[in-house]
């Protein structure tokens, strides 16, 4: 791994001083450097779509990407914590109400190159500081096609920023009311034609307490954590037409969760490289290579002592995509492309005895995967109609999966090895965008979608106490099939309106399902039929801005014969609400407040332990007070509000409470 980081800063050293002579060659030709890959296409607006802009990304209260994405009402993550709190393989993402596990049903990409741990699903929300990014485009439903499989819930595409949108140098340092820190520093310098951004983040801190203080015994701890990321990108010219990216990142996260000594790390390195041409013939080729690794300590709630050491969870993954745009007229946008993904992952668990305190076994478990997509796709513009389709084919496989157990002796109690798996999977999607008048446009899509089950889902059983959730190695692949309509409107230009119903529907759905007191099994289900509406509105008077996001849903587990047939699925709220108010007074001022609507939910399939409904209220200011230097304040939850995340018979957790920020910013 360090060999292919190494490699791609090298390259992207050698494009960048390669680039004079590059300029030369060229001519009198302009030569235009984005730093992104292709653009989407015209038939972007047939979806339910809504972008956030960089101002908003860098503004949030928590200074956390997955805080800026809930600002998409009908985001979710398995847990309402965040990135302090959570345990890292709980943070899935999710969107339309299709959750019920801590896998991402949704496919987030960094600069076309998905980001979730292969072996678990989560999303390395920590990895991903807000300072470096330009932009988010979430795509809600089925996005299966020229994003690559697994975007069943839809897709999250995160943007790097540039030297346009970060400056020269900026960083910024803060504390809070708890003595917690985040620092961040992000340089973006011009090199010729083409530019680098390099950046590091860090954030510390004692943590808040997770427990209610009536369930609080002597070993409960705060939640503690520490993380480290930083990232290295460089983009340059080849030709007028043709650029390269290269870009290398990094990060280490621990944190402790409920008690002294529960401790958890993850980690990971990722390098990619990328070639964009925008000539007549387009086309975006990709690579990429990840390292990722976890580790967890539980802790027994009765005892407190250690139950279980997750040692390591090693998963790797190489991928990549290739499209091609052929020229066939100012009326389409033709896409045909392939993309592969080759992801392998084993764990190392050792259960301990709390009486003796030693470890009773050594388990082994993990397995391979495999996705190599084919897809075609156009978009064609017929005056003030758009009309898009496409087709995608998957081969998928699964491989060489095992669940080891041995004595501490070495002695074997169990060995199980598993079949191999592989398949096909065809997909489709099409949808119009219709501009029916200069102020009001009507859309349509249909899709279908594929996931398939994470190593985590396929071999690897864990205790939540008192409950434990075994592993199933048959599970089949998630297919989604759905339809939605919309209407976006702007009245006058200050006013942006959208309203979307939708209805979605996952057969083989992979849910945890009780088969014995405090025992579930991960099962495919027969569905979860998700059908709601989702509204959005942006309002820009002068210096004054509005932006609200709201979905609704009516969720539905489909299992004939079980106990949780038309039961809503666990940790899905049926309302989601989001609204923030930003005033920009002048430039580099800002004033925003946001105020956050979850609805209640159930914290298991039977629909025994509700999280009631938490509304919180969110700040930030930023004031410039001398050159580049400007005051930055912020608030968390500054009504104090319980936000209960998670509800096991009574035993909870809770999120952030009120919390209070303070610090600069430099930005030259």
């Amino acid at each position: 791994m360090r060999g292919v980081l190494r490699l791609s800063l090298l390259s992207g050293a050698s494009l960048l001083a390669a680039q004079p002579a590059l300029a030369e060659d060229a001519g009198d030709q302009p030569i235009i450097v984005t730093g992104h890959g292709l653009d989407s296409g015209p038939a972007t607006p047939a979806y339910d779509v809504e972008t956030i802009d960089r101002d908003a990304v860098t503004a949030s209260a928590s200074g956390r990407i997955e805080d800026v994405l809930s600002s998409v009402a009908g985001f979710s993550q398995f847990r309402r914590s965040d990135s302090r709190s959570a345990n890292p393989s709980a943070q899935g993402a999710n969107l339309r109400a299709l959750g019920g596990n801590a896998a991402s049903r949704t496919l987030v990409l960094l600069d076309g190159v998905p980001v979730a741990n292969p072996f678990f699903g989560y999303i390395p929300y920590s990895a991903i500081a807000p300072e470096r990014i330009g932009s988010v485009r979430v795509t809600r439903g089925g996005g299966s096609g020229a994003f690559g499989s697994g975007a069943v819930a839809g897709t999250i595409e995160l943007l790097s920023a540039g030297p346009t949108e970060i400056g020269t140098l900026q960083g910024s340092a803060l504390v809070d009311d708890r003595g917690e820190t985040q620092a961040s520093l992000t340089a973006a310098p011009k090199l010729g034609e083409g530019f680098v951004v390099a950046s590091v983040q860090w954030d510390r801190g004692d943590g808040f307490w997770t427990t209610p203080k009536d369930q609080r015994v002597p070993a409960s701890a705060r939640a503690a954590f520490e993380s480290l990321s930083g990232s290295l990108r460089a983009v340059a010219p080849l030709t007028a037409d043709v650029e390269v990216q290269a870009a290398v990142l990094a990060y280490d996260d621990s944190r402790t969760l409920r008690f002294k000594g529960a401790d958890s790390t993850s980690n990971g390195q990722q390098a990619s490289l990328r070639f964009v041409g925008r000539g007549d013939w387009q086309f975006d080729v990709l690579g990429y290579v990840q390292a990722q690794d976890f580790s967890n300590i539980v802790i027994s709630s009765t005892n407190f002592k250690k139950t279980l050491d997750q040692h390591s969870t090693p998963t790797t993954a190489v991928g990549g995509k290739a499209e091609l745009r052929p020229p066939i007229g100012e009326d389409h946008v033709l896409r045909i492309g392939t993309d592969v993904k080759l992801a392998s992952g084993h764990l190392l668990e050792l259960p301990y005895s709390t009486v003796t305190g030693l470890p009773t076994a050594v388990r082994h478990a993990g397995g391979d995967q495999s996705d190599l997509g084919f897809y075609l796709q156009d978009d064609w513009t017929l005056g003030d109609l758009v009309l898009t389709a496409g087709a995608r084919a998957d081969r998928w496989t699964i491989r060489n999966g095992f669940y080891r157990q041995a004595s501490p002796g070495g002695a074997v109690t169990q060995d199980d090895t598993f079949a191999n798996r592989s398949g096909w999977e065809g997909n489709a999607r099409g949808g119009l965008v219709w501009k029916v008048a200069k102020a009001v446009s009507l859309r349509a899509a249909a899709y279908t979608g594929m996931r398939l089950p994470t190593l985590n889902e396929l071999y690897r059983p864990y205790v939540v106490f008192p409950v434990t959730t075994n592993a199933n190695p048959n599970l089949k692949p998630e297919r989604l099939r759905g339809y939605e309509a919309g209407i976006d409107v702007t009245p006058i230009p200050a006013l942006t309106l959208s309203l979307t119903a939708f209805d979605n529907k996952l057969k083989d759905a992979i849910a945890n399902v009780t088969v014995a007191t405090n025992v579930q099994q991960r099962q495919n289900v027969d569905a979860i039929r998700a059908k709601g509406i989702e509204a959005s509105a942006a309002l820009a008077l002068g210096t004054v801005r509005l932006d609200g996001s709201l979905a609704w849903t009516d969720s539905q587990v489909e299992a004939a014969g079980q106990p949780l047939d038309g039961m809503r699925p666990a940790q899905v709220p049926k309302l989601a609400a989001s609204a923030t108010l930003a005033w920009l007074p002048h430039e580099g001022w800002r004033f925003a407040a946001t105020v956050s609507h979850t609805g209640a939910e159930y914290e298991d399939d039977l629909e025994q332990y509700v999280l009631p409904a938490a509304t919180t209220l969110d700040a930030y200011v930023q004031v410039p007070v001398a050159g580049p230097v400007s005051l930055v304040l912020r608030g968390e939850n500054l009504t104090d509000e319980t936000v209960v995340t998670r509800n096991q018979a009574g035993s909870m957790d809770l999120g952030v409470p009120r919390t209070v920020w303070a610090g600069v910013k430099v930005m030259l």
